[in-house]
């Protein structure tokens, strides 16, 4: 049985959280396969003191499903977005006919661009013990230049326990970790570990110097041609939520929504209008900015 925690509901703009309220919720967090899956997902039931559910990157075909059949529960949904991944089976060929012609051309320029810039690629892949914790070591460095480590507290994780987790999956053949080195110093790096014959998209950062030479993407690029090359993984998860990135490197996509699921107290019916409200506002400055020209205000405001 899935136990209810107390888990923060954000407001956000962007990526950016302006504050959050707790409740006491079950997650709900569906993997690849339970996205991709036909049928309904089953949810546990809740206990006395929880205040419901927070169902992750469930099916956008079975909302309607779920909202029916808890007709006494708030539904907010939170946010809705094509959750991508690839592919990694039938050659490399074949993944890249699967990509339209504008992304091919486009990622062979940029990693063609990085070699002029370079000299030839010094592309790296960890996976056994002593190599993730190389890994580890350097990465480290370059987490914590990354915006998503400076502004979101989503680098790499750090410490022993992190650094031992990552070398147990090892053990079991569990993980892949690439790195991409420019002028002997690593300045990118990717941290995937998988779920069956699933690759999950988890840490991706560079070196913010580099950022003119697309690193994130050439190491992206030459990663997936690593995986389909050695054949271990069928799929490569790009995970919840979307963007740029997980859009060009995708060869397939569900859509689904993140739905919240709340007891119909006093409390929770203000909490979820205040939530519809706020992202409905949120919604609408962006559009206005958009159409009036503030497009690198908007940028700033997604990041």
């Amino acid at each position: 049985m899935t136990a209810a925690a107390p888990l923060p509901l954000r407001f956000q703009v962007g990526a950016r959280t302006l504050f959050a309220i707790r409740r006491r919720l079950v997650r709900v967090g569906l993997s690849l396969d339970g996205a991709l899956d036909r049928r309904t997902p089953a949810l546990p039931p809740l206990g006395h003191g929880d205040h419901g559910y927070l169902i992750t990157s469930l099916a956008a075909r079975h909302e309607a499903a779920i909202r029916s059949a808890r007709p006494h529960l708030l539904a907010v949904e939170r946010q809705r977005y094509m959750r991508r991944y690839a592919h990694l089976s039938g050659g490399f060929d074949a993944y890249l006919g699967a990509l339209s012609s504008n992304t091919r051309s486009t990622l062979k320029r940029k990693t063609r661009k990085f070699r002029e810039s370079f000299g030839e690629l010094d592309f790296r892949t960890y996976r056994s013990p002593a190599e993730i914790a190389t890994f580890h070591d350097l990465a480290i460095s370059l987490s914590r230049m990354t915006y998503q480590e400076r502004l979101l507290d989503a680098g790499l994780p750090e410490g022993e326990a992190a650094r031992a987790q990552m070398v147990h999956l090892t053990t079991h053949d569990r993980v892949r970790a690439f790195l991409l080195f420019a002028e002997g110093a690593p300045i990118a790096y990717l941290y995937c570990p998988a779920e069956g014959d699933t690759l999950i998209y988890a840490h991706l950062g560079y070196d913010p110097a580099f950022a003119a030479h697309s690193p994130g993407a050439v190491l992206q690029f030459e990663a997936m041609r690593a995986l389909v090359e050695e054949g271990r993984f069928a799929r490569f998860d790009f995970t919840e939520g979307d963007g740029q990135h997980k859009r060009q490197f995708a060869t397939g996509a569900v859509e689904c929504v993140d739905l919240l699921l709340l007891r119909r107290t006093p409390a929770n019916l203000l909490l979820a209008g205040g939530m519809r409200g706020f992202d409905v506002s949120v919604s609408v400055v962006k559009r206005v900015l958009a159409a009036t020209g503030g497009g690198r205000l908007v940028s700033r405001i997604r990041r």
